[in-house]
């Protein structure tokens, strides 16, 4: 039987990540734009708030037309975190929702960040939506590559934090308390080499966000739960302390695949 974090693991990538990926794909003539949405929004509706030239919120399709004029190299991921808002333009209101979400897209002009919505039918219901909130940016807004590690640096990291923080958790005896987390962290220590990237990335890309997106997921798993009652207060600050360098490495390493050169002839 699967353990909640395997179940954790198929889960989809982040969504800035996911739409970073398809539209550079796509503005480097690697994807047909009908292709774009449906890719970024998997079963999930997907809309879009002030965008260019709307007046009301708008499905995702509607909205890719105000990216058109845009080259593969000016939509960036970026993953920002308090105390690391590497990526951001600086100050302001796209910032301080960028640092919410844990998550944008930037472009030349604009920034843009998913809102999960949560509806309630009379029912009973419940579904969610995406609102990717558009917001204007100044012309000089620094890119995110500008402070970013490339793939490979991204990709060595990744793995030593990912072999320190094993083995700190193994000293830990995080198996005790959290099996599904230890068990899921040695797995990805054999990654399958499935990929979930438009053409045009390379195979070290492919890679890394293969192991990456796998990864975020865990990590978003061990966050959401509380340590149970056999662990003290102590051993969930130890733990935290343990997974806090393997989360950072992991934001990077996203955002290192996701923002890497495409190979426009593969």
């Amino acid at each position: 039987m699967s353990s909640p974090a395997t179940g954790a693991a198929t889960l989809a990538a982040r969504r800035s990540s996911r739409f970073v990926a398809w539209v550079r794909a796509w503005r480097a003539g690697l994807v047909p734009f009908d292709e774009v949405a449906d890719a970024v929004a998997g079963d999930e509706e997907h809309l879009v708030a002030d965008a260019p030239g709307t007046w009301t919120d708008v499905s995702l399709r509607e909205a890719l037309p105000s990216l058109a004029k845009h080259s593969p190299d000016d939509i960036r991921l970026v993953l920002p975190a308090p105390g690391d808002p590497r990526g951001l333009p600086g100050p302001g209101a796209f910032a301080g929702a960028a640092l919410v979400a844990g998550e944008a897209v930037v472009a030349s002009g604009m920034g843009l960040v998913p809102e999960v919505r949560t509806h309630t039918s009379g029912s009973g219901m419940t579904w969610e939506t995406v609102l990717w909130r558009v917001h204007p940016l100044p012309a000089d807004a620094p890119k995110a590559s500008l402070a970013t590690p490339g793939a490979a640096e991204a990709e060595a990291e990744l793995a030593a934090v990912l072999a320190e923080t094993t083995a700190t958790l193994t000293r830990l005896d995080v198996a005790q308390w959290r099996p599904e987390l230890a068990g899921a962290l040695a797995a990805l220590r054999r990654p399958d080499g499935a990929t979930d990237l438009p053409p045009g990335f390379d195979p070290r890309a492919r890679r890394l966000f293969a192991r990456a997106a796998v990864l975020d997921r865990v990590l978003a798993l061990a966050g959401e739960s509380a340590p149970g009652g056999a662990v003290n207060t102590y051993e969930a600050q130890q733990r935290d302390a343990a997974l806090r360098p393997l989360t950072t490495a992991c934001r990077q390493a996203l955002v290192a695949a996701c923002n890497a050169p495409l190979r426009l002839y593969s």
